[in-house]
């Protein structure tokens, strides 16, 4: 068919998918500026993997990961080692990878068992860590949250870890409700558990959104690599970072503690070059893209931008927590994410899961969905704010809210029972 048919098949199909600035359960970014659209569509064609076509692509990718190295206070960046990734699932396989080989290799050396490896981690962490222990032979070892221990913070620590623990996850912005996992805390739990038991348990901080929000928010917070037991952190590019999709990073404390048998030395187009990465070749102007923000925004300009998204979401948490019906499981005091439960009422004759559905007759997209294990009678809602959603779109938000619960609480007859979803993104 014509070019301009095919554009049109495929236009008008896409349509459907609804507009990407009022979905409210993504943390992904749906909006960079004219600039940034014209770089990328200057750099489609560019393939990340390829350094000896590319030299000026990669030495970005190389100038971006030492920024952030320096950003995460590693004790000398130059020294530190990290590498650019689709997104921050494949940045978590590096990072536990990483851990997993430096447990080998340290077992090897003591003429002890390699076979059964596992991993320290919230209820509540996102389904990549469930991936990474499901393909590659990582026992996972939960740690419930509760009522009481909304996050993983230590508490009962000593009940998880042994011999064969490679590491402990701990997560800068839990997907559930944004908290923060206390990482100062997990480490001074880990430091008596070495004191009790000579077991010296590494750190990888799972800081996809939370990366590129504290340092800007709350500077003053130990979650980095001022937390010695901190050996790696990943983050996503294209959540808080500010980038459209597919780019995550992850950084390593120093060359040493990321095993050099991981490293691939590949003969590749006329070149040779190290690579560690789960895919091979991929888009390069992504990584371009993180430049052009690092450059356009620099640190007080991240300061500016985070504050005004933190600002939004603080309106509206406060705005919801006015309506009588709702409580706040949380308040975006952490990232600008914040989830809120529905009070019981025995002639309530709706859901969470009703008002997800009505929200979306207005074209947004708000999640409703069961909390983690322990938890699963708990039901949430919550709101992720990107940059892009200004202080009028959230007011008009909350005039959509208002009404669709006003329409909810004005019902005669239950709302047909809806399927109740799982929520693992």
């Amino acid at each position: 068919m014509l070019p301009e048919t095919a554009y049109q098949i495929v236009h008008d199909e896409s349509m459907l998918d609804g507009n990407a600035r009022l979905n409210l359960a993504t943390f992904v970014s749906t909006w960079m500026d004219e600039s940034a659209n014209k770089l990328y569509s200057e750099a489609f064609d560019k393939n990340a993997i390829d350094k000896d076509e590319y030299p000026a692509t990669a030495r970005v990718e190389t100038n971006c990961w030492h920024m952030l190295a320096d950003l995460w206070h590693a004790p000398d960046p130059d020294n530190a080692i990290g590498c650019s990734t689709t997104g921050s699932s494949e940045a978590c396989m590096l990072g536990a990878l990483a851990l997993k080989r430096r447990w080998q290799e340290k077992m090897k050396k003591l003429g002890k068992s390699t076979a059964h490896p596992n991993l320290i981690m919230s209820s509540a962490v996102q389904v990549c860590w469930e991936k990474f222990c499901n393909y590659f032979d990582v026992e996972p070892r939960y740690v419930p949250i509760s009522l009481e221990h909304k996050v993983l913070d230590g508490y009962d620590l000593e009940k998880y870890v042994d011999e064969n623990t490679i590491g402990v996850i701990a997560i800068m912005g839990v997907t559930y409700t944004g908290m923060y996992e206390p990482v100062k805390d997990i480490a001074k739990a880990l430091d008596k558990i070495e004191k009790d038991t000579g077991l010296d348990i590494p750190i990888h901080v799972d800081a996809a959104s939370g990366g590129m929000i504290a340092p800007f928010i709350q500077p003053e917070l130990e979650w980095d690599f001022r937390i010695s037991r901190v050996y790696s952190i990943n983050t996503s590019g294209h959540k808080y970072g500010l980038v459209y999709p597919g780019l995550g990073w992850v950084v390593w404390r120093s060359t040493a503690h990321l095993p050099e048998s991981l490293i691939f030395k590949v003969s590749y187009l006329g070149g040779e070059m190290p690579t560690f990465a789960l895919n091979f070749s991929r888009p390069g102007a992504q990584i371009l893209l993180q430049y052009w923000a690092f450059l356009r925004y620099g640190y007080n300009g991240y300061k500016t931008v985070q504050q005004s998204t933190m600002d939004v979401a603080n309106h509206l948490a406060d705005e919801i927590n006015k309506m009588d019906m709702f409580t706040l499981w949380n308040h975006p005091t952490d990232i600008p994410v914040f989830a809120w439960m529905l009070k019981e009422s025995p002639n309530r004759k709706w859901t969470l899961y009703d008002l997800s559905d009505r929200l979306r007759m207005k074209g947004w997209q708000v999640p409703a969905y069961p909390m983690p294990i322990n938890l699963t009678d708990i039901t949430v809602q919550r709101i992720v704010v990107r940059n892009g959603l200004s202080m009028d779109l959230a007011d008009r938000f909350l005039d959509d809210i208002k009404s669709q619960v006003k329409y909810l609480e004005s019902l005669e007859h239950k709302m047909p029972k809806n399927n109740t979803r799982s929520f693992r993104h």
